[in-house]
C-alpha cells in the first residue's frame, strides 16, 4: 500500500495513511489535502468505531453542516469538524441511499465489514476522478491511473477503440480509457465490490435532459441559486481564490464571491507570445482587468509563453489520459501561482457553457429542424461545398464544421459536433493492421448511444447540452482541471455545477438558454446587475492557447520529433506517411488539423511515459 499511495502524494501533501485487514484481504490508502478541519482528527482512512466501517475520500461536501445537524438529531456524536466524518456517519445511518443526499465533489470508498463489501462512488457531475481495474486476484481503484500502474500486475495493453475516440474527440469518453483493462467510474455512479469482484453497479444520479418548465421569475430564481452555490463553496478553513478569464462564467462566479469575500485573489493568464486572432477568440486579459476593477478583487496575472511546450510531456503524464489541449498547462500555472501564495482552493466558472448552451455546437443544434426539412441530396451538396472553404480562417473552419455532418441523421449529426476529424480521415492515420482491427471491432460510440436512449421529443439543443454535461465536462474539462490543480495540491471547486443548478438548468426552456446566436441568455440576465456591460456582450472564448500558430512555429521542433517516421514506426500505431501528409496539409491551410495532430503527439508521448505500445494491443 505504501508504494501504491506514493503515486498520489501530490494530491495530498498534508498527510497520508494506510490500513490493511489481512483476514478480509482489504486495504485502503489515502493522501490528504487538508481544507476542512486541519487537525489530525481528519486523518484517513477514518474508522467508525461502533461498526468498523472505514472510509477514504477525496473532495468536499458543501451541505455537510446541514447533514451533520440532522445526524446529531438522530443521535450521532461527532469527534471532528470534518466532512469526512459526516459522510462516514451518513453511510452508517442510511447505507447507500445516502448518495442522493450529497451535494459536493467527491470520489470515495467505504469498507463495510458487516456486509463484507466495498462501496465506491463518484459525484453527480464527475468533478473528482475515479479509476478502477481488476487483476487476476484483486479489484483496485484510485484517483489516478498512475497509482494503478505503480503495481506491476496491472496490464498496460492499449484499447484501440479508445485511442481512435481520443483522435476523434481529443479526449476519451467514459467508461473506457486508452488502457483496455482500466475503466473510469462514470459520473453519478456507484459500485458494490465483494471478494475482488463487482457485485453491482448503478447510476445514482442521472443528468436531467428536459424537465418540466420552472414557473415564476426564472431569472431571479437562477440568480438566487447562483448566489447560494457560490456561498456554499466558499466554505473553507484555508484561503480561497478564483480563476478569472474575463469570460461570462468566471466573471459571474468572481462577482458573486466578491460580495462575500472582499479582495478575493483572482488569477488570469497573460500570454507573452503568439496571437489569439487566428484561434477565433479575443484576448482575455483586458476583460479580466475590467472585472477585477469593477468588483474590487485583486488580480494576479500569470505569464505564459510558448515555452510551455517544454511542459507538454509532463502535462501528458499528469493528466493520466492523453488529451489534445494545452489549456491544462494554463491550469497548472494558475494553481502553482495560487499555491505559492498559500491558496489551496480555487473557484472556477466551468460548466456555464455546458448547462446553459454557450457553445457554437448548441447554435448548430438549434438549426436541426431546418436540417430535417432539407432533402438529403441537398444537405450532401452543402457539405461538399463547405469542404472548399478556407481552413486557415476562423470563419471558414466554423462553417466547415457546421456542415461536416449535414448529410447525416439528427442524432448522428449532434454527436458529430463533438468530433474534430471524420471517421475516414482519422482511420487513414492508423497503420493498416490497426485500421483492420478497428474495422473488425464493435464501434465505440457512447455519445451516439446515449442520445438514442433519450426521449425523441427532447429538443436538439437539450440533446447537445446533455452530451456536454455527461461526457465533455467530466472527460475533458473537469479531468484536466482536477489533475493539473491537484498536481500542486490545489482543489478547484465549480459552483456552476452545484446539483441544484444542474437540475434548474434542465427545467429552463431552450429560449432561456439560447436566443439567436446569444448563448447563456438567462445566465447573462441573472448577473447583469453585477458585471460591466462589455462582459455581458463579449463573444465566446476559450481557456486555451494559440495552438494553430504555435504548432507550426514554437512547437514545430517538438511536433516534428514526436511525429517523425522513425518514432512512429517504433510504436506501430500510426502510419508515418499519412501523419506527414496531414501535417503538411494543415501547414498549407488545406485542412484544420492542429488539434487532431496534437492528439497524435499526446498519444505517442503518453504511450512512452506509461510503457504502453501497440505490440501488445488488442481490441
Amino acid at each position: 500500500l505504501d508504494g501504491f499511495v506514493g503515486g498520489l502524494r501530490h494530491r495530498g501533501p498534508d498527510d497520508r495513511g494506510t490500513w490493511f485487514d489481512p483476514v478480509a484481504r482489504v486495504g485502503l490508502a489515502h493522501t490528504r489535502l487538508s481544507i476542512l478541519d486541519l487537525s489530525p482528527r481528519g486523518h484517513q482512512p477514518m474508522e467508525d468505531a461502533a461498526t468498523g466501517c472505514r472510509i477514504v475520500y477525496n473532495g468536499e461536501l458543501y451541505n455537510f453542516r446541514a447533514l451533520r445537524r440532522d445526524l446529531q438529531d438522530r443521535g450521532h456524536v461527532f469527534t471532528s469538524e470534518s466532512d469526512t466524518e459526516v459522510l462516514l456517519r451518513l453511510y452508517v445511518d442510511r447505507g447507500p441511499s445516502m448518495l442522493d443526499l450529497l451535494d459536493g465533489i467527491f470520489a470515495f470508498a467505504i469498507w463495510d465489514p458487516r456486509e463484507h463489501r466495498l462501496l465506491i462512488a463518484r459525484d453527480a457531475m464527475g468533478i473528482k476522478p475515479l479509476y478502477w481495474t481488476r487483476t487476476s486476484n484483486a479489484f483496485l481503484f484510485a484517483s489516478e491511473i498512475k497509482a494503478l500502474l505503480a503495481l506491476p500486475e496491472v496490464e498496460r495493453t492499449l484499447d484501440l477503440a479508445a485511442i481512435e475516440a481520443t483522435i476523434s474527440h481529443l479526449w476519451c469518453p467514459a467508461p473506457r480509457t486508452v488502457l483496455r483493462d482500466v475503466s473510469k467510474l462514470e459520473p453519478g455512479s456507484a459500485m458494490f465490490v465483494r471478494d475482488g469482484k463487482v457485485e453491482r453497479s448503478w447510476r445514482w444520479f442521472e443528468i436531467p435532459v428536459q424537465a418540466p418548465v420552472a414557473g415564476g421569475d426564472r431569472v431571479a430564481i437562477l440568480r438566487d441559486e447562483l448566489e447560494r452555490a457560490v456561498t456554499d463553496q466558499l466554505v473553507s478553513d484555508v484561503p480561497v481564490g478564483a480563476f478569472l478569464s474575463g469570460g461570462l462564467d468566471s466573471s459571474a462566479v468572481v462577482a458573486l464571491a466578491a460580495r462575500r469575500a472582499p479582495k478575493l485573489p483572482c488569477f488570469t493568464m497573460r500570454f507573452s507570445s503568439g496571437g489569439t486572432a487566428a484561434e477565433g477568440f479575443e484576448d482575455d486579459l483586458p476583460f479580466a482587468r475590467k472585472v477585477a476593477t469593477h468588483v474590487g478583487t485583486e488580480l494576479i496575472e500569470v505569464p505564459v509563453g510558448a515555452d510551455i511546450a517544454a511542459e507538454l510531456d509532463a502535462m501528458v503524464y499528469q493528466l493520466d489520459e492523453p488529451q489534445a489541449d494545452l489549456a491544462p498547462i494554463n491550469v497548472r500555472h494558475v494553481a502553482d501561482a495560487a499555491r505559492s501564495r498559500g491558496i489551496k482552493v480555487l473557484l472556477s466558472g466551468a460548466g456555464g457553457d455546458d448547462l446553459f448552451a454557450g457553445y457554437r455546437r448548441h447554435q448548430a443544434a438549434a438549426l436541426e429542424r431546418l436540417w430535417g426539412w432539407m432533402p438529403r441530396p441537398l444537405r450532401l451538396g452543402m457539405r461538399r461545398v463547405s469542404e472548399h472553404l478556407p481552413a486557415d480562417e476562423a470563419w471558414g473552419r466554423r462553417v466547415r464544421r457546421a456542415f461536416r455532418e449535414a448529410d447525416l441523421e439528427r442524432d448522428e449529426r449532434i454527436a458529430g459536433y463533438f468530433e474534430w476529424i471524420g471517421r475516414s480521415a482519422r482511420r487513414a492515420l492508423f497503420t493498416s493492421d490497426v485500421a483492420s482491427s478497428l474495422a473488425r471491432a464493435p464501434a465505440y460510440q457512447p455519445l451516439l448511444d446515449s442520445l438514442r436512449t433519450l426521449s425523441v421529443d427532447a429538443h436538439p439543443v437539450n440533446r447537445a447540452v446533455y452530451l456536454d454535461a455527461r461526457y465533455f465536462l467530466a472527460d475533458h474539462n473537469l479531468n484536466y482541471t482536477d489533475k493539473m490543480s491537484m498536481a500542486v495540491g490545489v482543489e478547484v471547486r465549480v459552483p456552476l455545477l452545484a446539483r441544484r443548478l444542474v437540475e434548474l438548468a434542465a427545467s429552463l426552456p431552450v429560449r432561456d438558454k439560447l436566443r439567436g446566436r446569444t448563448g447563456k441568455w438567462i445566465l447573462r440576465e441573472a448577473v447583469r446587475p453585477l458585471l460591466p456591460a462589455e462582459i455581458l456582450t463579449r463573444s465566446k472564448t476559450g481557456f486555451g492557447v494559440p495552438l494553430r500558430t504555435w504548432i507550426h512555429r514554437e512547437l514545430a521542433e517538438l511536433v516534428g520529433d514526436v511525429l517523425s517516421p522513425a518514432r512512429l514506426q517504433r510504436r506501430g500505431l500510426f502510419d508515418p506517411r499519412a501523419v506527414g501528409r496531414l501535417l503538411e496539409d494543415d501547414r498549407a491551410g488545406r485542412v484544420d488539423a492542429s488539434y487532431p495532430l496534437l492528439a497524435v503527439v499526446c498519444i505517442e508521448l503518453w504511450c512512452e511515459r506509461m510503457g504502453a505500445g501497440y505490440a501488445r494491443a488488442v481490441t
